[in-house]
C-alpha cells in the first residue's frame, strides 16, 4: 500500500483575502484526508521559500489546527530545521501534537539550509558540519524524551537533564521519525541511524543512487533498511485527459514546470510503479500540483489504482 503525503508548502491564496487564509488551507488539509492521503505536511519556514515576502504560516501552530480538525491523516513537518528550536522543546511540541491529534504525528527534522531566514530572525547558521553534529543530537534528545521518564544527555551542542515529559506520547515509542534531505555522507548516514522515513526529490536514477547509498549506511548501523520508509516527491501534474494536464502543469510557475511532467492518471501510475520496483513506498505532492478539491480526488483514485495493483 503506497502512502501519499500532502504538503502545504505555498501560502499565497489565490481565491481569498488574509483573513481567510488557515480557512483555505484546512479546506485542502481536510480534502486530502477525504481524499485518502496518509499524510499532511507543512514546510517549517518563517520566510516562503523563493518568495520572502509571501504569507508563510508558523509550522506547529498550523498543524496542531489542522490536527484538530481532522480525524485520520498524520500530522508533521517536511522538513524542522534542527536550528530552529531547542530540541527539547521540540520533542515537548511534537509530544503535543501527537497528543492533539490523538496518535497521528511525525517528527520530521534536517539540518537546515535557508541562511536569508536565519539572518532574518537571529538564529545562529553554523558550518553544515557543525549543523549534522546537532541534528545528531537533537534526534537521540527527542527519542529520549519520547520514551524515558527523566531523560539526561549531555553532547557537545545540546543537554537535557532529567527532563520532564509529561504527557508522553500517545504513540508507543514515539512519533515516527523522517530525516529529511539526501546528503549521502551525513544525512543518510544519520537516516540509517535513526529514521524511520525519509524524503529525496529527484530523477529515479539519482533516487535509486541514494537507496544504494542508505543501504551501505544500513549495513554500517546494523540498521534494516527495510524498517526505513522510503518517500520521493511525485514528479506529475495531473489531468483526467492529456490536455487538462497540460493546462494544469503550464499554471505552476516556470521552476516547477521544469521539474514536474504533465501526465494522466494511467502515465502517472505507470510511472509511479518504477518507483515502488526500486523500493520507494510512499511519495509526497505539494499543493502547487494538487491545489483543488477536484485535483485531490484525482490524486486519491491514483493511489488507489496502485493499491489494488499491489493486492
Amino acid at each position: 500500500m503506497p502512502i501519499f503525503a500532502y504538503s502545504l508548502s505555498n501560502y499565497t491564496p489565490p481565491k481569498s483575502s488574509p483573513e481567510g487564509l488557515f480557512d483555505q488551507v484546512l479546506e485542502l488539509a481536510q480534502a486530502a484526508e477525504v481524499a485518502g492521503f496518509d499524510l499532511v505536511t507543512v514546510f517549517d519556514h518563517v520566510y516562503q521559500v523563493g518568495q520572502e515576502n509571501d504569507p508563510m504560516l508558523e509550522a506547529y501552530s498550523t498543524l496542531a489546527a489542522i490536527a484538530a480538525r481532522t480525524t485520520r491523516i498524520g500530522v508533521g513537518t517536511l522538513v524542522t530545521g534542527v536550528t530552529y528550536r531547542n530540541p527539547a522543546l521540540l520533542a515537548k511540541t511534537v509530544t503535543t501534537l501527537d497528543v492533539i491529534s490523538k496518535g497521528r504525528a511525525f517528527l520530521g527534522i534536517g539540518a537546515a539550509w535557508y541562511a536569508s531566514e536565519h539572518t532574518g530572525y537571529g538564529f545562529t547558521f553554523p558550518p553544515i558540519a557543525e549543523r549534522m553534529d546537532r541534528l545528531d543530537e537533537a534526534i537521540r534528545i527527542c527519542k529520549l524524551m519520547f520514551t524515558t521518564d527523566r531523560p539526561s544527555f549531555h553532547g557537545k551542542y545540546y543537554f537535557v537533564d532529567r527532563a520532564v515529559n509529561s504527557p508522553r506520547p500517545i504513540q508507543l515509542g514515539g512519533p515516527r521519525i523522517l530525516v529529511g534531505g539526501g546528503g549521502e555522507k551525513r544525512t543518510l548516514q544519520l537516516a540509517a541511524r535513526h529514521a524511520d522515513m525519509t524524503h529525496w526529490a529527484g530523477p529515479l536514477d539519482t533516487l535509486k543512487h541514494k537507496s544504494d547509498v542508505l543501504l551501505q549506511h544500513c549495513i554500517a548501523e546494523r540498521r534494516d533498511p527495510s524498517t526505513i520508509l522510503r518517500m520521493a516527491v511525485a514528479p506529475y501534474v495531473l489531468g483526467r485527459n492529456q490536455q487538462e494536464a497540460r493546462l494544469n502543469h503550464s499554471r505552476l510557475p516556470l521552476d516547477r514546470q521544469m521539474r514536474m511532467k504533465p501526465a494522466t492518471l494511467e502515465q502517472a501510475a505507470e510511472g509511479l510503479r518504477l518507483h515502488m520496483d526500486a523500493g520507494f513506498g510512499g511519495f509526497t505532492f505539494d499543493n502547487w500540483q494538487l491545489s483543488t478539491r477536484e485535483e485531490l480526488e484525482m490524486a486519491g483514485e491514483l493511489k488507489t489504482t496502485l493499491a489494488t495493483e499491489r493486492i
